[in-house]
């Protein structure tokens, strides 16, 4: 079999069940029963079965072929916090109190304008 390169650098693909089962079967690996991640490269792509267990997701610290990483491109998808914890970066939660508390305070220390006005 001709060696062929699996992940470019570039975006990574979603693997068919059949193609991870060749390269299992090339590189000597059991696939029965189907391993729900697989290892490769020294650990800089792993292969996660997706819970429909219909294809597999290539995952690097970069990138993940899941669909979370279309839907939240710039966050790591949950694949990516699991198998690369120390590359993946924390998502910011954002502390509702803080941000929409008023930063500054109307002349006499009040919050808004304040009608003094007798009668109005």
């Amino acid at each position: 079999m001709a060696e062929r390169t699996l992940f470019e650098g570039k975006s990574p693909k979603t693997q068919r069940i059949e193609a991870v089962k060749a390269l299992l079967a090339y590189v000597g690996r059991g696939c029965d029963p189907l391993p729900s991640d697989v290892t490769l490269d020294d650990g800089r792509v792993v292969l996660v079965l997706s819970n429909k267990k219909d294809a597999f997701y290539t995952v690097t610290a970069e990138a993940c072929s899941c669909p979370a990483q279309t839907f939240s491109p710039g966050q790591p998808c949950k694949h990516q916090r699991k198998y690369f914890p120390q590359k993946a970066e924390p998502v910011r939660t954002l502390n509702l109190a803080d941000e929409i508390k008023p930063a500054g305070r109307w002349p006499g220390g009040m919050n808004g304008p304040v009608n003094l006005q007798a009668g109005v």
